[in-house]
């Protein structure tokens, strides 16, 4: 945890910035169950976006466990690359996802003032 600074973690994953990273580029790593992908600040947004849509036009009305259940279809900002998840993990994804792009605007926000 030393070549690390953890962004934000909760119940499902954690993001963080590498400290051997460039200092120009603002890029996450972003891990939840046995996946991590390395995004941009955009492909964060892209994907905080793309798990909205997910609740909103993806549903299973006859599932006796809609919430556990991992049968969404949840797009990533990586064309080849969709995720089968629960409800509940699309909830969860989704705040590991908003707070990490909060802390990444205020923190770019910081940069940019401070310079």
């Amino acid at each position: 945890m030393k070549n690390i600074d953890i962004i934000y973690r909760n119940e499902s994953g954690i993001a963080f910035y590498w400290k051997t990273s460039k200092q120009g580029t603002l890029k996450a790593q972003v891990i939840f169950r046995d996946m991590g992908f390395y995004f941009t600040l955009d492909q964060l947004k892209k994907f905080a976006y793309l798990s909205e849509e997910t609740l909103v036009h993806q549903t299973c009305k006859d599932c006796p466990a809609p919430r556990d259940c991992r049968s969404l279809l949840l797009k990533t900002p990586l064309n080849d690359v969709d995720l089968a998840v629960s409800r509940q993990e699309v909830y969860e994804i989704q705040d590991l996802l908003d707070q990490t792009i909060l802390r990444m605007e205020m923190q770019a926000f910081m940069q940019t003032a401070l310079n």
